[in-house]
C-alpha cells in the first residue's frame, strides 16, 4: 500500500501524471494495451497501431497471440495484411503476460460480458482482467472499460479494485468507460468513422480518455460520466432489440392476415420522416443485441423497477426460432406432404448475421436444436463458419463442418432452411436445386431470385 501524502501534494501529483500522459498522448509515444483480442479487441489494436502509438495485444488464449505474431487473421473481415502491416511497424507485439501492463500508459478492456444461465450479468472476465491490470500497474495510468455492462459497473466494481491495490482513482490512476461501438463486416463505418461516447471517473480522466480517442476518432462524444456512457451503450442496443421485436410480432401478425411483412417494410420506409426500418429475422444473434437489455433489467431491479417493456421484446424475439420451425414444419407437410420428423434439412448460414465469421448466440443453433428434437437430420452450410466451434450453449454442436451448395448436395435435402443471408451465395443455385427453401431473411427476393418453391418464413 502507498503511504498517506497531504491533500495539496496528491493533487500536484495528479496533475503532474495528467500532463505527463497528455504530452505522451499528443506525440503518440503512449504504450497502448488492448486487453481481448476477439471482434473488439483487435480491430482497436488495428486502429491504435495505425496512427501511430505502440500497441500491445494482450489475450488468454495463446493460439490467438500466436497466430497474431506470425501476421495471421483469425477474424474473416480482419485482412491477414492488416495484421502482417501492425507486425512489420515495429509497434506491435502481442502476449499472454499480464506483468506487460506495466509497460502502459493506457489499458483498454475489451473481454466478454455474457450473461449467466437465469439471465445475470457475468462480469467474471472484466473483474479478473481489471484483478490482473491492478496487480501490474504503475501511477499514472489510463483504464477504459470498453465491454458493455450495466450503469454503474466503473465505479462499483472497478474502482474498488484498484482502491484495494493501494492506488486512489482520479489521483494516481485514471478510469474511464468508452463503449464500443464497432460492427463486424461493416465496411462503411470504420472505428474512426464512428463517434465514440466516453466517460471518465474524474474530470483529468474525461480529458486523458477524449485525448486518446480523439487522436484516432474522428469525433468524440464526452459525457457527464461512466455510467452515463454505460446507460448510452445500453441505451443503444435497446432501441434495436425492441424495434426487431416489433417487426417479429408484427410479421407473426401479418402473416396470419396473408400480407407480406417485407412488402410493409419496404413500402413504408419510403416515408422520410418518422419512420426508421427494422426487419424481422429467425432470432437475435451476436455478442450485444440478445445480451445487452437483460444488464439492465437486472440493474433496474435492485431498484424496484420492473422493465416490462424490455423483457417483453426479449420474449418475442427469443421465440422467433420456434416460429421459423413451425413454418418450416407447415410448408413440408404443406408443399411436400411431408412430417419433420425423418427429413433432412439444410441450414443455410450458422453465423448470427451475414458476411462475418462470429457465432456467438447465432440463432441457428437454437434452430438445430428445435428441429432434431422434432427428429430431423440436420446438417448446415456457411462459407464463413467451416466447422461449428465449441460454444457455451451447445458444446454437443462442436466440430460439424459445412456442407458445399452442390447441386447433388442440395438435391439430398428435403428443405433449405436460409437463416443467415450472406452475399456471396448463389441463392438462384440454392432455389434451382432444392426442392423446398424456407426463406427467413427475404434474401431471395432481394437477389431477384421468384419461385414457388420459396417460402418466407
Amino acid at each position: 500500500m502507498r503511504t498517506s501524502a497531504t491533500t495539496e501534494s496528491i493533487d500536484d501529483l495528479a496533475t503532474a501524471h495528467h500532463a505527463r500522459l497528455s504530452q505522451r498522448i499528443a506525440a503518440r509515444t503512449a504504450v497502448i494495451t488492448v486487453v481481448g483480442m476477439g471482434y473488439v479487441g483487435l480491430p482497436l489494436a488495428c486502429a491504435i497501431n495505425v496512427c501511430g502509438f505502440p500497441t500491445i495485444g494482450a489475450d488468454t488464449d495463446q493460439e490467438k497471440v500466436d497466430k497474431l505474431l506470425a501476421g495471421q487473421s483469425y477474424i474473416k473481415h480482419i485482412p491477414a495484411s492488416d495484421i502482417a502491416a501492425m507486425v512489420a511497424s515495429g509497434r506491435f507485439s502481442a502476449t499472454t503476460d499480464f506483468t506487460r501492463m506495466a509497460e502502459s500508459d493506457i489499458i483498454a478492456i475489451c473481454v466478454p460480458t455474457p450473461l449467466g444461465r437465469q439471465r445475470e450479468p457475468d462480469l467474471s472476465y472484466v473483474v479478473a482482467t481489471a484483478e490482473a491490470i491492478a496487480a501490474n500497474a504503475k501511477p499514472g495510468q489510463l483504464v477504459v472499460l470498453e465491454s458493455t455492462t450495466y450503469p454503474g459497473t466503473t465505479i462499483d466494481i472497478l474502482v474498488p479494485i484498484f482502491v484495494a491495490h493501494g492506488f486512489t482513482p482520479g489521483h494516481d490512476i485514471f478510469l474511464a468507460f468508452a463503449p464500443e461501438r464497432h460492427d463486424p463486416g461493416n465496411a462503411a463505418f470504420a472505428i474512426s468513422a464512428v463517434p465514440k461516447v466516453l466517460g471518465g471517473q474524474c474530470a483529468r480522466a474525461t480529458d486523458l480518455t477524449a485525448a486518446f480517442y480523439g487522436s484516432f476518432v474522428d469525433r468524440v462524444i464526452p459525457v457527464s460520466s461512466p455510467s452515463t456512457a454505460e446507460a448510452v451503450k445500453l441505451t443503444e442496443n435497446i432501441f434495436r432489440a425492441v424495434n426487431i421485436a416489433l417487426v417479429n410480432e408484427l410479421k407473426v401478425i401479418y402473416e396470419a392476415m396473408g400480407i407480406d411483412i417485407w412488402e410493409v417494410i419496404e413500402a413504408a420506409k419510403t416515408k422520410p420522416f418518422g419512420y426508421m426500418p427494422f426487419y424481422p429475422g429467425p432470432g437475435l444473434g451476436g455478442h450485444c443485441i440478445p445480451i445487452d437489455p437483460f444488464y439492465l433489467t437486472w440493474k433496474a431491479r435492485q431498484f424496484g423497477i420492473d422493465t416490462r417493456f424490455v423483457e417483453l421484446a426479449g420474449e418475442i424475439n427469443s421465440s422467433m426460432p420456434d416460429y421459423v420451425v413451425s413454418r418450416l414444419e407447415g410448408a413440408l407437410k404443406q408443399r411436400a406432404g411431408k412430417d419433420l420428423r425423418g427429413a433432412r434439412i439444410l441450414i443455410l448460414g450458422m453465423a448470427y448475421k451475414k458476411n462475418v465469421d462470429d457465432i456467438r448466440e447465432s440463432p441457428s443453433l437454437r434452430l438445430i436444436e428445435l428441429i432434431e428434437a422434432k427428429g430431423a437430420a440436420v446438417d448446415y452450410s456457411d462459407p464463413y463458419i467451416p466447422q461449428i466451434p465449441r460454444t457455451r450453449e451447445h458444446p454437443e454442436f462442436a466440430g460439424r463442418k459445412s456442407v458445399a451448395l452442390t447441386q447433388e448436395h442440395l438435391a439430398e435435402y428435403d428443405a433449405v432452411l436460409v437463416a443467415t443471408d450472406h452475399d456471396d451465395v448463389d441463392y438462384a443455385n440454392v432455389v434451382r436445386h432444392a426442392p423446398l427453401v424456407v426463406d427467413t431473411r427475404n434474401v431471395c427476393w432481394r437477389f431477384g431470385v421468384f419461385s414457388e418453391k420459396i417460402v418466407k418464413a
